[in-house]
């Protein structure tokens, strides 16, 4: 039996840990993990208190070299080169790799992709996704090279996205995917024999970084499209409405057929699952909110404690686009 691959692992991102828990355990039959090169301790949390990213407390403790520059430099070429590794591995590191540092093992360097491409190449492919409406993505496997998301696709991951997903489950069905994808597809690129194609650019679409002003509804938009905003943006950036000059914070909705003679944004009579709020087309369910400083909480909970009188016109804020025409638009 061949030795394991020498791998370098590169990322930030809590999608990322069950497959490290795999290459740790099971795995390491396949690849033996010899650097995690991730981002900073950075502050977070109510109190900013500096913590490591989830990448890095799972190195904590484990004989690993362990690198966490602000982006990746010269002296993170030359610290993995003097490594010899055989891999790269990319999960959602958030930067671009220059060619000293994709080219450094003797396998190259790979990416995993949390859509399957061309669609929804850039940062944030999981909630475009699902705001989006599509009922299905996945991990794509490809060979990192200079423009973003365009290398030749390796194999494939697919997904289910379910009625009432918001991303973090969506997140975690894709973080589980990438054990079974990279279970069958390392060892054949350790013997050179998984193909790589390459992916159809003229339909690839853009999606961007996102940011708490895209947490915003414009209710002249249909209840489908709202609903599938406020799911695909939690928990991350999250949509606020003002609710009696009350910031409160959206974690799950659908959308109901039928219409209602009142101005799109109007809090009409609730029913047992949500907060009813008229829109362009359709009605927009809400069916879990939180006021600051509490819990998320299932709409007949909140209500209890924070009355929504029927009749009140929740306020439209311009809702900007999650998919871009270029990689780095706006």
């Amino acid at each position: 039996m061949a030795d394991p691959l020498r791998l370098v692992f590169m990322g930030s991102d809590p999608l990322a840990l069950p497959l490290l828990d795999w290459l740790a355990g099971e795995g390491s039959a396949v690849a033996t993990i010899v650097a995690v090169v991730t981002g900073p301790d950075r502050p977070a949390g109510r109190g900013q208190e500096v913590r490591p990213n989830a990448v890095r407390a799972w190195a904590a403790g484990r004989p690993l070299e362990t690198l966490q520059p602000k982006a990746p430099d010269p002296g993170t070429v030359s610290a993995l080169a003097a490594l010899r590794p055989d891999l790269s591995l990319v999960v959602a590191y958030g930067h671009i790799l220059r060619d000293s540092l994709i080219s450094v093992p003797r396998l190259g360097t790979l990416n995993l992709h949390a859509s399957i491409l061309p669609k929804y190449r850039g940062a944030s492919p999981v909630q475009t996704a699902i705001a989006a409406g599509e009922t299905g993505t996945g991990m794509t496997l490809m060979r990192i090279v200079r423009e973003l998301d365009a290398g030749p696709v390796g194999d494939v991951e697919p997904v289910d996205i379910r009625p009432l997903d918001t991303a973090s489950e969506v997140e975690a069905r894709l973080a589980a995917c990438a054990v079974p994808l990279l279970a069958r597809t390392l060892p054949l690129v350790a013997r050179g024999e998984l193909e790589f194609r390459e992916q159809d650019h003229a339909l690839a679409s853009f999606c961007r970084r996102l940011g708490k002003p895209d947490g915003v509804l414009d209710f002249a938009f249909p209840a489908s499209v709202l609903a599938a905003r406020v799911n695909a943006l939690h928990p991350w950036p999250g949509v606020t409405v003002e609710i009696d000059r009350t910031p409160v914070r959206l974690g799950l909705a659908d959308a109901l057929t039928g219409t209602v003679p009142a101005a799109p944004g109007t809090v009409v009579n609730p029913d047992a699952e949500g907060l009813l709020v008229s829109t362009g087309s359709g009605i927009l369910r809400l069916r879990r909110l939180q006021r600051p400083g509490g819990r998320m909480l299932r709409a007949p909970e909140f209500l209890r404690g924070f009355p929504v009188a029927s009749g009140k016109v929740l306020a439209s804020g311009p809702m900007p686009a999650l998919l871009s025409g270029s990689p780095f638009g706006r």
